[in-house]
């Protein structure tokens, strides 16, 4: 992960130099080598992420800057996106993303969850289903909206299992337990807030250079005190993709949207949201040169 990309180029290689000198330990290690187990644990796989994402902007951003118009990032991908906005640090990012995973991680095991992708279009709405799992199992809400027809819900076991059953009664193609540490972006994640509000705290932003459209609202944020209120509430709250995206087509219709770092997962999704959406994954080397010749 990002092993290719520190190989070509020194400034790549100097983002994962910076990003382990704030934690404190040899993650670059991780992503380059592995193992795989302990570069996914949470608390390693938010910061390898972070890095990976924010290795290619580094790289790019000399060329892309002038021609971004706003920027937004799934997830912890929201962080990668605000330092690239110029409101955080690489450093103080990584930290701040670090304990992110680490209370997430924490909380997961005080308060075991789960979370489950839900595929395909139900005859009742997601949200119906888990209100209804949540009054006779236990507690379960929609977290992640990617697609019209891709829900992943998050909770206690009991409500995740009784609101898959009953997405499967109404119609759902498939649904799917994933291999998580916790009920992320539910009320479950409660007890890491107060955590991460003491980080972010003390923590050092700035307004972003260009708007981050955030997963709590779907609208752009625009100020420093705006993203960290935001950041905080992204952890108990549904990271609303499918609207985020549409609400970014509708105001530049004509954008390029470059996904930075591993995978091409988003890219993917904004195919499924935006007909005829203009993408770019950018995540290897190949790929920073081919992204630098198409903007250049």
């Amino acid at each position: 992960m990002g092993k290719d990309l520190a190989e070509s180029f020194p400034a790549a290689r100097a983002v994962f130099n910076e990003v382990d000198a704030a934690l404190g330990a040899d993650l670059s290690r991780l992503c380059f080598a592995g193992p795989a187990e302990e570069l996914t644990a949470t608390r390693n796989a938010q910061p390898a992420l972070f890095a990976h994402g924010a290795a290619v902007w580094a790289l790019t951003k000399d060329v892309v800057f002038p021609h971004v118009r706003a920027a937004a990032g799934h997830s912890l991908g929201e962080f990668t996106a605000y330092h690239a906005a110029g409101a955080v640090t690489l450093s103080g990012a990584a930290k701040l993303v670090r304990k992110r995973g680490e209370l997430m991680f924490e909380t997961g095991t005080a308060r075991p969850g789960t979370m489950a992708a839900i595929l395909g279009t139900t005859t009742t709405s997601v949200e119906e289903i888990c209100a209804q799992a949540s009054k006779t199992a236990g507690l379960v809400v929609p977290a992640n909206f990617n697609t019209d027809e891709q829900v992943v819900i998050s909770g206690e076991v009991s409500g995740v299992e009784r609101a898959m059953e009953l997405a499967k009664e109404a119609g759902a193609k498939r649904a799917i337990k994933l291999p998580v540490s916790g009920a992320f972006h539910s009320p479950l994640m409660e007890p890491a807030v107060a955590g991460l509000t003491d980080a972010i705290a003390s923590s050092e932003f700035v307004d972003p250079v260009f708007p981050v459209f955030s997963n709590v609202t779907a609208e752009p944020s625009t100020t420093a005190s705006g993203a960290k209120d935001l950041l905080l509430k992204q952890l108990t709250s549904p990271v609303r993709w499918s609207t985020e995206m549409r609400n970014l087509a509708r105001q530049y219709p004509d954008a390029l949207y470059v996904e930075m770092g591993p995978g091409n997962v988003l890219t993917g999704l904004m195919a499924r949201l935006v007909k005829g959406a203009k993408t770019f994954a950018c995540g290897t080397a190949a790929e920073v040169e081919k992204l630098l010749q198409l903007v250049s």
